[in-house]
């Protein structure tokens, strides 16, 4: 079975960056968000769940509308805590059979709140992405065209670095991308050695 190593960081620094350097690597990558997303599509139990939480809206022609929902959990922790109850063990047990397939030494699961939701608890190591918060808000509000207010909210309900760094075992500053490619290529090389 492969070593389950977590990869996680604070919005706008870099996750899925340094996620794309190690699957040139040779890593297989689960992106639990992507795979939330897809299994909120696509399950009827969570749909039928979401529909109950947040009324018939949470759905357009089928499809799970983003926004709707997006607008209502950035008003209400309560309401983003009942989503995540009902999504987080789904993809807990989807995450679950996808490692049972994989044949590589170690794989990743890049996940936003690794720490928050407590499943850092099931990987034998973790790996936090920093970054200068003044960049990674400028990072979100370029690529999600959102405000800094918004962009400040999501990071205030985030854990701080501080408290993430305590937990995990490398940390991957993210200023260049040759620096980052440096570290990525270190910690891979110093993963593998614990496995083999």
């Amino acid at each position: 079975m492969s070593k389950i190593i977590g990869l996680t960081g604070g919005i706008g620094s870099g996750k899925t960056t340094v996620a794309n350097m190690f699957l040139k690597l040779g890593v297989p990558i689960y992106i639990a968000d992507v795979e939330a997303k897809k299994l909120m599509s696509r399950s009827k139990i969570i749909k039928r769940k979401l529909i109950k939480l947040f009324g018939e809206d949470a759905y357009l022609n089928d499809n799970l509308n983003k926004p709707f929902i997006a607008k209502k959990i950035f008003n209400s922790k309560e309401l983003l805590e009942k989503m995540n109850a009902i999504v987080h063990p789904k993809v807990a047990a989807h995450f679950k059979q996808w490692v049972a397939k994989q044949t590589a030494p170690y794989v990743i699961k890049e996940a936003a709140i690794l720490f928050e939701n407590s499943s850092y608890l099931q990987c034998d190591a973790v790996v936090l992405v920093v970054a200068n918060e003044e960049d990674r808000i400028q990072r979100v509000v370029k690529r999600d065209n959102a405000s800094k207010q918004q962009v400040k909210s999501i990071i205030d309900n985030q854990w701080s670095d501080e408290k993430k760094i305590k937990l995990t075992q490398f940390v991957i500053h993210n200023n260049t991308l040759l620096n980052t490619r440096n570290q990525v290529e270190r910690i891979h090389k110093k993963i593998l050695a614990t496995i083999c």
